[in-house]
């Protein structure tokens, strides 16, 4: 089933008759530039990618050698992020909203909005802020297990393109006004479920695989 985002691979060809090996490797630059601008221009494309050129991840345009390859590797973090979000939003109550308003995306140690700021080797690390998430999670009723089943969906969808873990996480103070939020009563028998522990956070993570 098309997922709406996948890896593009563009091989770069133009005609060579006539042409210097210099004047070849050139042409190829030049125009690998012109098409990723143009796929990007033309929204068949996202403006986050890496970018191989024959073989070396990062490298320039102008370092291809023939008969080598110019590989274009596009992320559309949005597609993927927004996605997620979905999914734990409609496995939560949704009678007040304020959980399921509450999920926030973390990349590079501070809460991301602007998920097309995000880079295309980043972990992107999902969680709700509010302090009785880990009981949501764990409960009975509606939301029992929202991360799982969340992640199960996602792996279904993006599962070739991403990897995706569903974890429990210590996240630092300073990455949101309501994170950590510290126990103030026990809550079973582990040692991080005691009073006066950090809570620790269920948390989907997302990598580029």
């Amino acid at each position: 089933m098309p997922t709406g985002f996948e890896f593009f691979e563009r091989d770069l060809r133009v005609a060579t008759a006539g042409m210097s090996p210099d004047q070849i490797n050139q042409a190829v630059a030049s125009y690998a530039r012109q098409a990723v601008a143009g796929a990007i221009a033309e929204g068949i494309a996202a403006p986050q990618y890496e970018r191989y050129v024959n073989g070396v991840r990062g490298a320039s345009e102008e370092a291809f050698r023939a008969p080598g390859a110019i590989v274009y590797q596009f992320i559309n973090w949005p597609i993927v992020i927004n996605a997620a979000i979905e999914e734990l939003q409609r496995r939560v109550p949704r009678k007040s909203g304020r959980y399921a308003g509450s999920f926030i995306v973390i990349t590079g140690g501070r809460v991301v909005t602007n998920f097309s700021s995000i880079d295309v080797d980043a972990e992107v690390i999902i969680v709700n802020y509010q302090p009785y998430t880990r009981r949501m999670d764990n409960s009975s009723t509606h939301g029992r297990r929202h991360f799982l089943l969340a992640y199960h969906a996602l792996r279904r969808r993006f599962g070739e393109i991403f990897r995706i873990t569903n974890i429990y996480l210590n996240i630092e103070s300073g990455i949101h006004p309501s994170i950590p939020y510290i126990l103030k009563g026990s809550q079973g028998r582990r040692k991080d479920r005691q009073a006066g522990s950090p809570l620790t956070y269920p948390a989907i993570v997302i990598n580029a695989a």
